[in-house]
């Protein structure tokens, strides 16, 4: 048996290094047992967050890190408690089990302080009209908090760790569940927490759109639209399928004609909506 190639980032260009890491980032859900983890290492990945874009450059956030066990196992129950309520108040969602965060190393939670929303544009009283900013300074303030997200997640596997996005700490429920251990006024909000661990095995792609399908040339192509009934379709059959299988493309799957049924170029080729017509 060939023995695998190990991979020199350090012979690499930095955007094919970048591209790698976004391309090896996983939402992981077995850890190793028995690993640590240096708070070195986890600075580095909050000095990573630090760096993310936000809107007005107001840094509408902080970032708890958990790396004490009785603290990390605390934070555990909250979420596996949270879980046993998605199970029972939003019925047919794919929920994975929160026991295996009994390995995690690590807790980085991205607490949203919406108070900073006020540094977006503001509708002025004096002017007359709909207020335009409002609902739109509520996209700029979840966008800035994505980014950091996201910076965390890149940043971790670029330290040879793995991670997931627990997105329920936003629930009010669980919120005021992490507000009570970990001390943030509950007006925040734990908008992303990212458990953080030693991947136990290597893990494959994840599906992804073909990129003909999602990029569209200096105009919005109607031919890739992606009609209702593939939407219906996708919540019916494909969710839980789409959301975990280890494969980038449809075309991968032995059981793909089967499972994607009438819908199956929809999912695979760069028109999934070949009549142009947009639906209602």
């Amino acid at each position: 048996m060939k023995k695998a190639k190990s991979v020199n980032l350090q012979s690499k260009k930095p955007h094919r290094i970048l591209s790698e890491i976004m391309r090896r980032r996983r939402s992981v859900r077995q850890f190793e047992r028995g690993r640590k983890v240096t708070r070195d290492t986890l600075l580095s990945v909050a000095e990573s967050a630090r760096w993310a874009p936000t809107g007005a450059n107001s840094q509408c956030w902080d970032l708890i890190v958990i790396d004490d066990p009785t603290v990390r196992d605390a934070v555990i129950e909250i979420f596996v408690e949270q879980s046993k309520r998605l199970f029972v108040k939003a019925k047919g969602f794919p929920a994975v089990s929160k026991a295996y965060l009994a390995n995690t190393v690590a807790i980085f939670i991205v607490v949203g302080d919406p108070r900073w929303k006020v540094a977006f544009p503001q509708h002025n009283k004096d002017e007359e009209g709909p207020d335009e900013y409002a609902a739109n300074n509520e996209n700029i303030y979840f966008c800035s908090l994505g980014a950091v997200i996201q910076n965390i997640q890149l940043a971790v596997t670029a330290q040879g760790l793995t991670s997931a996005w627990l997105s329920g700490g936003g629930e009010p429920s669980t919120n005021q569940a992490l507000s009570d251990l970990l001390g943030y006024p509950s007006y925040l909000s734990a908008c992303g927490t990212i458990p953080v661990g030693y991947p136990k095995k290597d893990v494959g792609m994840r599906y992804r759109r073909p990129l003909e399908q999602l990029v569209h040339w200096n105009g919005y192509a109607a031919t890739q639209f992606r009609p209702q009934g593939m939407l219906d379709y996708y919540l019916d059959r494909l969710r839980p399928f789409l959301m975990y299988r280890n494969t980038e493309s449809v075309e991968d799957w032995e059981d793909a004609r089967e499972k994607c049924g009438n819908w199956y170029d929809a999912f695979s080729s760069s028109e999934p909506n070949p009549s142009g017509q947009f639906e209602q």
